[in-house]
């Protein structure tokens, strides 16, 4: 479904089936960064509050768990929006 790492590919590999109409936008976006915001953001305050570590393991820790988090849940999410596309919106897409 996938031309490198979040370009959709202009038709399906297996099926045929043309994703040149797809809009998924910023959709999958703002859900990851909503989503693991949230779960940094807590998990932050919670070794916070249970470890106190320094200020800089707070500048190393997150950082490296945000960001390889983000790119392992944007493929999901963006797969997830062009199918729920594909589902609801058909005519749109040519079929």
């Amino acid at each position: 479904m996938f031309r490198g790492l979040l370009d959709v590919r202009d038709q399906c590999e297996v099926c045929g089936l043309d994703l040149r109409a797809h809009d998924a936008g910023d959709g999958a976006a703002v859900g990851v960064i909503l989503l693991l915001g949230a779960i940094v953001v807590v998990l932050a305050f919670w070794v916070e509050f249970h470890f106190a570590p320094p200020f800089w393991v707070h500048a190393v820790l997150w950082p490296v768990v945000t960001l390889p988090s983000a790119v392992l849940l944007m493929r999901p999410a963006k797969a997830a929006l062009v199918a729920l596309q594909f589902r609801h919106r058909a005519t749109e897409m040519g079929l």
